[in-house]
C-alpha cells in the first residue's frame, strides 16, 4: 500500500459501512413497521411493496400477455369491442375462465371495459396489436420461457437450453433451410421497428453503396430503399438465409437496386466497392472474438471515408438499464453465443480494430434499438 493515499480509502469503507447500516435498517421487521403508519414514509413503503409485488408477479404478468397473443384477442379487439362469451367462444375457453384473463388483460393496461361484460382495447393494447413483429416475439418467448424455469440452474450453465438450437446459424454451421426461414421471418416481423429507430439516428443521404452483413430476408435494407432513393443496397448474409432476401426485393421493385453475397463472415472475403456497412444485431448474436474479427473485417473493407452503422439492443453499461441487463443480457446468455455489450465496451472495439470515430446519437426507443455510427477517419 505504499504510496496510495489512505484517505479516499477510508472515506469509501465509511460510505460501504453506511450503505450496509442503512440496508439492514429497511430490512428490519421493527422499521418497516414504523415506516408503514408513519405518514411521511407510508406513500413510500407502499410504492417500493407493489414494485417488488410486480417483480414478484412479472412471470404471471408475462403468461398473460402470451395467452391474449395466442388467442389472438387484440386483433379480433381492434374490430370493436366484444363480449366475454364471444370471445370465449372464439379462443374455445370456458367463459369464466375468460372472463379472468380479460380482468387480468385490464389490471395491465392492455384491455378496458365499462360494465365488465364488453372489452376493448387500450392506446397501449392497440399498439401491441400493431407494433410490427411485437405479437410473433411475444409467442416466440415461449422457448425462453422454458429456459428459465429454473434460474438457479440456467445461471449456473446446467440447462441446455432451447434457443441455443433455435438460433443454429450464430454457430456457423451448416443450418437447415427450414429454421432458416423461420429465422428469417422472424427477424423480419421486428425489424421494422430497427429499422425505424436506425434511420431516425443515423443520416444514410451520402451513403453511394451500403453492404448490410447479416442482413436475412432484407427488411432492414428495403426500409433504407424507401428512406434513400440513391444507395446501392448490398446483403452479406449466408447462403441458406440469403436467398430469401430476392423476392422480397423483387417485391419492392429494388432487384436493379440490390446485390446479394452469399457467405459467412467468417471465412468469406467481403465485396469491396462499398462505402457504409450496416450491422444490425449482429454483434450481440457472438462472443467477443468473434466480434473483434468481424470489425476488423468491416475495417478492411471500407476505404478511408468509410462509415460502419452498428444497431442492437445494448446495455447500460456502468448504470445497468431494464432492456439490455434485464432481458437482452438474459437471451443472448440462453442463445449461448454472444452477450449484450455497452455501447461504450462496442465503441471500444471499433477502435481496437483501427477506426477512429465514434458518434452516440441518443436513442429514441433503447427498448428497441441503439446505434453507434462510426467512422474509419
Amino acid at each position: 500500500m505504499a504510496g496510495v493515499p489512505l484517505e479516499p480509502i477510508m472515506q469509501g469503507q465509511k460510505r460501504f459501512s453506511f450503505r450496509g447500516w442503512q440496508a439492514r435498517l429497511i430490512a428490519s421487521r421493527k422499521f418497516q413497521k414504523w415506516a408503514a403508519q408513519f405518514p411521511i414514509t407510508r406513500r413510500l413503503v407502499r410504492r417500493e411493496g407493489e414494485a417488488l409485488f410486480d417483480l414478484l408477479a412479472g412471470f404471471c404478468h408475462s403468461q398473460i400477455l402470451m395467452a391474449l397473443v395466442k388467442f389472438d384477442i387484440p386483433t379480433i379487439l381492434m374490430s370493436g369491442p366484444r363480449t366475454i362469451d364471444l370471445l370465449a367462444a372464439q379462443s374455445n375457453v370456458p367463459p369464466e375462465r375468460m372472463a379472468i384473463l380479460l380482468r387480468a388483460g385490464t389490471a395491465l393496461g392492455l384491455l378496458k371495459s365499462r360494465n365488465g361484460k364488453k372489452y376493448a382495447l387500450t392506446r397501449t393494447g392497440a399498439a401491441l396489436a400493431g407494433v410490427p413483429g411485437l405479437p410473433q416475439m411475444i409467442q416466440h418467448h415461449d422457448v425462453l420461457y422454458r429456459d428459465l424455469a429454473d434460474p438457479v440452474a440456467f445461471f449456473k450453465d446446467e440447462v441446455d437450453t432451447e434457443l441455443a438450437n433455435f438460433w443454429p446459424y450464430v454457430f456457423g454451421s451448416d443450418v437447415d433451410p427450414a429454421i432458416a426461414d423461420t429465422y428469417s421471418e422472424l427477424m423480419a416481423h421486428s425489424q421494422i421497428l430497427v429499422a425505424e429507430d436506425t434511420l431516425r439516428a443515423i443520416n444514410f443521404s451520402n451513403v453511394k453503396n451500403l453492404m448490410d452483413v447479416g442482413g436475412g430476408s432484407g427488411a432492414f435494407l428495403c426500409e433504407v430503399a424507401a428512406a434513400e432513393k440513391h444507395p446501392h443496397l448490398t446483403l452479406f448474409d449466408l447462403p441458406q438465409v440469403a436467398p430469401s432476401a430476392a423476392n422480397r426485393f423483387a417485391q419492392h421493385g429494388l432487384s436493379k437496386r440490390t446485390t446479394i453475397c452469399a457467405g459467412s463472415f467468417r471465412s468469406d472475403p467481403f465485396p469491396q466497392n462499398v462505402d457504409a456497412i450496416s450491422l444490425v444485431r449482429v454483434l450481440y448474436d457472438h462472443d467477443d472474438a468473434s466480434v473483434r474479427n468481424l470489425l476488423k473485417k468491416c475495417r478492411a473493407a471500407l476505404p478511408k471515408a468509410g462509415r460502419l452503422i452498428i444497431s442492437e439492443p445494448m446495455s447500460g453499461g456502468v448504470q445497468p438499464e431494464r432492456a439490455g441487463d434485464a432481458y437482452f443480457a438474459l437471451y443472448t446468455l440462453a442463445m449461448r453465443t454472444g452477450k449484450a455489450r455497452s455501447a461504450q465496451e462496442i465503441a471500444r472495439m471499433c477502435k481496437e480494430a483501427g477506426f477512429k470515430t465514434v458518434r452516440f446519437p441518443k436513442p429514441m426507443r433503447p427498448f428497441v434499438t441503439t446505434c453507434l455510427d462510426v467512422s474509419v477517419s
